[in-house]
């Protein structure tokens, strides 16, 4: 059994989202942002994305954490800036010895829609179906959510190919 935490990176507002996954079955436990002060610092909201991500992992004891993978948008800054806060996600995760994995959005996209290129609001669409989560959720927590679905699905089918 796997407590899979799914991140979204952001530097304003990161998507985290937290799933079960049995092998065979996977449920939805719970989902959130958290906002980083624009007026803070680059280092500072680091830092708050470390105490936020210790307070995830304290209160729901994931196994694994599941980050979106790196894009270069069109901004270089930006990139520069999302590889930081990607970077406080995985020391995290080693620092509490899960498991660590990465996922490309296209790759999400494909898993949860069957198009590499989905629209947001399709694979919000799907997530809520596959999690059987009847309200809205903000977008960053869907694409947290998103991510770790990709891998619960994963390891749902490879579970069930070892059977």
């Amino acid at each position: 059994m796997a407590v899979i935490l799914g991140i979204d990176p952001g530097s304003r507002i990161a998507g985290y989202g937290v799933i079960l996954s049995d092998g065979f079955e996977i449920s939805h436990i719970d989902h959130g942002v958290i906002r980083f002060s624009e007026k803070k610092s680059l280092p500072e909201r680091l830092f708050d994305m470390r105490r936020a991500l210790d307070q995830l992992i304290k209160q729901y004891q994931p196994t694994e954490i599941v980050v979106e993978g790196m894009f270069l948008g069109k901004n270089p800054q930006s990139a520069f800036v999302l590889g930081h806060v990607r970077g406080v996600c995985l020391e995290r995760g080693v620092a509490h010895g899960l498991g660590i994995f990465e996922y490309a959005a296209r790759t999400i996209k494909k898993s949860l829609t069957g198009n590499g290129n989905a629209a947001k609001d399709q694979v919000r669409s799907m997530v809520l179906h596959y999690l059987n989560v009847s309200t809205e959720l903000p977008l960053d927590a869907t694409d947290a959510l998103a991510v770790a679905l990709t891998h619960g699905r994963h390891v749902s089918r490879t579970t069930e190919a070892r059977i």
